[in-house]
């Protein structure tokens, strides 16, 4: 696996979910390979051999894990960048030992993406039969008792989403062509994703969000815990990636973090001072990818220290979505919050040259 850029989660963390497999005791519902309380420690780390996945509040991390023992589908809810995806995909890795049998929602998404399609040259061949059928990641994960995941439900066009209540509700897959059906195996469920803002794009019917139970992510509740997110994902891109050794400067992400929730929140992290926000999310993500962008300007063209003028670049681009109205946005935040800082002088020169 090392020649493989981003491993999938079961493969990544194998010796955990071994680890956590010898030990679990406690009982498991029929085809998971963990018990929920195993799942959960898997996700939120236990202070030693099993790392962290997710920084958020537990009681969030333990109703997603107990809905997916239940008959009813998950759906993870919240801005952009709050780490739905990610969490989808160890939740599945933990579950089912499979976090590959994915249906990505775009507003090109066929309905054969939830059900299943034809190979036309056997089709024409020999008819229609099984071995002419091409099941779809959901079709797969209810004959082998998997956990299907469902990314951005609400792009997917409203007919394609309601392709999933059948599924949901009955829990067989009806093959008409053949006279067939496949039932769902012990162990089947769904894990959607959705963001915010993605609101009246495609919204779910009444009848389809009756067969998710929803959970919101929220961002990170502080400061602290946002630099923390960022710090620990930046430093595993850096292994995956064998990026030279660089001193991570925890100074410059605790700044890339301030920029950033005081954009999205509109007031400065001291409540004296309100800013404008930008049309961007300014999502935790973002913020790993300028520090990490950050780091490779200083490994291949710096000292190998993080400074701030390998950040700045990265956070104007951030910002500055609009060229027009974020570029005003960014400018008075820059004049008005950044330059009265005394001990980020070098930060606000490094971003006004950047802009």
């Amino acid at each position: 696996m090392t020649s493989v850029l981003r491993p999938h989660a079961e493969d990544q963390f194998a010796d955990e979910l071994t680890i956590l497999a010898k030990t679990d005791d406690r009982p498991r519902p029929p085809g998971w390979r963990l018990s929920p309380w195993a799942v959960t420690t898997y996700v939120l780390g236990d202070g030693g051999q099993i790392t962290p996945k997710y920084i958020g509040p537990r009681r969030i991390v333990e109703v997603a894990v107990a809905t997916l023992a239940t008959d009813r589908a998950l759906l993870l809810l919240g801005v952009p960048g709050t780490a739905k995806t990610w969490l989808s995909e160890h939740l599945a890795a933990a579950i089912s030992g499979d976090s590959t049998l994915l249906v990505q929602g775009t507003a090109g998404t066929a309905e054969e993406a939830v059900r299943y399609g034809w190979n036309y040259a056997r089709l024409l061949s020999e008819g229609p039969s099984r071995g002419a059928l091409t099941p779809s990641p959901v079709m797969r994960a209810m004959a082998e008792g998997r956990l299907a995941r469902v990314e951005e439900l609400t792009r997917m066009p409203s007919d394609v989403q309601d392709a999933l209540i059948t599924l949901l509700s009955e829990k067989t897959l009806p093959i008409a062509e053949l006279g067939e059906e496949v039932q769902a195996a012990k162990g089947f469920n769904v894990i959607a994703t959705a963001n915010d803002r993605d609101r009246g794009v495609n919204d779910l019917s009444s009848a389809l969000r009756r067969r998710f139970n929803t959970v919101v992510l929220p961002v990170p509740a502080s400061t602290e815990e946002e630099v923390g997110i960022v710090a620990r994902r930046v430093a595993q891109l850096g292994r995956a990636l064998e990026l030279p050794e660089t001193v991570t400067g925890m100074e410059e992400i605790r700044r890339v973090v301030t920029v950033f929730r005081e954009l999205r929140a509109g007031v400065t992290s001291d409540g004296r001072t309100k800013v404008k926000s930008p049309s961007g999310t300014l999502s935790t993500a973002e913020a790993i990818s300028v520090v990490t962008n950050g780091i490779v300007l200083a490994a291949h063209f710096g000292d190998g220290v993080l400074r701030p003028a390998d950040v700045a670049g990265g956070i104007v681009g951030a910002v500055v979505q609009d060229p027009v109205s974020d570029r005003v946005v960014w400018q008075e935040y820059l004049e008005t919050v950044v330059r009265d800082r005394d001990d980020w002088r070098d930060f606000y020169r490094a971003c006004r040259d950047a802009g």
